[in-house]
């Protein structure tokens, strides 16, 4: 189904009066945030975090007219669970627009190694490199290439990292969530 079609909207928003739906994304939700305590801090405000892969499974099962709910929830409960310096919004927005991102990208979709890639790699150029920039020079006070180029190297180094680590938890995981129905089967 193309994300094109009404149909395809139609579907997606129909997944919010799921209950096997909504508990599994509560799950993933929980599993993020548990996820997000764990990171390798680097220079210049960068670390290196876990929780893609939940976040990507998340947006796969609850589809794109959730995502960005359920990423403006996960960032507040997340924050509140570890806050890192004060609150700013301008990074659940980036969190939501990841979701949404991974949403589009695998939605009602094969989770294969191409699509997984692609979806990636835009989360890490339109989120990870461009807002993320964006939001640290507004806050520090710095210019936005300073943190682009940190941002842009890191993000693009780990990016074949961070698929294949999607791609091994994917498969193992994508047969249970099929079972459950909660996302397109896969063969």
């Amino acid at each position: 189904m193309s994300v094109l079609s009404r149909a395809y909207w139609k579907e997606a928003a129909s997944r919010l009066k799921s209950v096997r739906v909504l508990a599994a994304v509560a799950l993933l939700i929980a599993l993020t945030i548990a996820i997000t305590t764990l990171y390798i801090p680097l220079p210049n405000n960068l670390h290196v975090f876990f929780d893609y892969t939940p976040k990507a499974l998340c947006a796969a099962v609850c589809g794109p007219v959730a995502a960005l709910g359920v990423g403006f929830v996960m960032d507040i409960l997340g924050f509140l669970a570890r806050p890192m310096g004060a609150f700013f919004p301008g990074y659940t927005v980036t969190t939501m627009v990841a979701m949404l991102i991974y949403a589009l990208g695998f939605y009602g979709q094969k989770l294969t190694l191409p699509r997984i890639a692609i979806t990636k790699l835009a989360v890490n150029v339109i989120c990870n490199i461009g807002l993320n920039s964006l939001w640290n020079s507004i806050l520090m006070g710095k210019a936005f290439v300073v943190f682009l180029a940190g941002s842009a190297t890191k993000n693009l180094l780990l990016w074949p990292v961070e698929v294949l680590v999607m791609v091994i938890v994917f498969r193992l995981v994508a047969p249970v969530l099929e079972k459950q129905k909660l996302i397109t089967p896969q063969k």
